[in-house]
């Protein structure tokens, strides 16, 4: 496959992940392979209790925690995706969500420069 074929089976695939695990997905999603990088944009993510905690003064703390821990519970899960799709393991992950724009941005560092990979291997 292609590094644009990969991006987007991996975008529909997070896409697919987060509707089976939370009930809600993005609105819209987009995956980047840079270096040893995968970069997982999703827009419009925030759930109703996320939307309505924000509406307090410690809501940006609450939304920032309760990312936090999804993140922690999803990434055992979302790492084996990955490696299913790329061959690559994740050896570190991280994330974060706009409590203005309600995006997510997930960033998986892999254990070989996978753009590389698939340079080598498309020519």
């Amino acid at each position: 496959m292609t590094k644009g074929q990969i991006e987007d089976v991996i975008t529909k695939r997070a896409i697919k992940f987060y509707f089976d695990t939370i009930g809600t997905g993005p609105e819209k999603a987009k995956t980047y392979i840079v270096e040893d990088m995968l970069i997982v944009r999703l827009k419009g993510n925030l759930l109703p209790i996320e939307q309505k905690l924000l509406s307090s003064s410690k809501g940006v703390h609450l939304v920032k925690n309760i990312r936090q821990n999804l993140h922690k519970v999803t990434i055992e899960e979302v790492s084996k995706l990955i490696k299913e799709i790329t061959g690559q393991d994740v050896i570190s992950a991280h994330s974060d969500v706009s409590t203005k724009t309600g995006e997510v941005i997930e960033i998986f560092i892999l254990n070989n420069n996978y753009q590389k990979i698939l340079e080598k291997t498309n020519p």
